[in-house]
């Protein structure tokens, strides 16, 4: 079963990465990096500030920071390290059927993707907290997250269950620091 299961997502890894074209090469590889999300990230926290006052707002950054912490260093002390599986890039048999977009393939370990936890912990814990003033906030979110997890498997370095479970892990990690601020330290947001 384990077996169909990693053929499936190598086969649907390798029709993925396929799809891309060298036209929009730079464009995925932009995606998929860090500086181009600057302003994204300054926009969110302004936008935190403008709805928070400066005790909340610093307790929210301090929780965004917590929830970088656990979806970055999770997903790798929790899955990559114990997990160890190869990158598709790092596997000798895929070399010749799919496209490496990227210099270098990254860690040797795939599984799950940090770039799909960060980010989907950050879209569904701004977008939980942004809810009530902004319905669709979340949409955009998940979207923007979304995104930069295809980017992965553009560039050749994920596998499409790395960023299934990247994300959906992240999005554990966003609600459960969601829930814990607004549980716990709802009167210190306001004052």
């Amino acid at each position: 079963m384990l077996d169909t299961l990693i053929d499936l997502d190598t086969q649907l890894f390798l029709v993925l990465n396929n799809l891309g074209q060298p036209q929009w090469d730079s464009f995925w590889r932009a995606i998929s990096g860090v500086q181009i999300w600057f302003p994204f990230y300054a926009l969110l926290l302004f936008i935190l500030g403008r709805y928070f006052q400066w005790k909340g707002f610093f307790l929210l950054v301090l929780f965004i920071v917590l929830n970088v912490v656990a979806t970055d260093q999770g997903s790798v002390q929790l899955f990559k390290e114990q997990f160890m599986r190869l990158r598709p890039c790092h596997v000798e048999q895929l070399q010749d059927q799919m496209r490496l977009v990227k210099k270098g393939c990254g860690g040797k370990y795939g599984f799950i993707s940090s770039h799909a936890s960060n980010t989907f912990g950050l879209a569904l814990f701004f977008g939980l907290t942004m809810r009530h003033k902004f319905k669709w906030v979340i949409y955009i979110m998940v979207a923007w997250a979304s995104l930069v997890s295809y980017s992965r498997i553009y560039l050749g370095v994920h596998y499409p269950a790395d960023i299934l479970a990247g994300a959906l892990y992240g999005a554990f990690c966003g609600t459960f620091f969601y829930r814990i601020l607004f549980s716990y330290f709802t009167p210190k947001l306001r004052s």
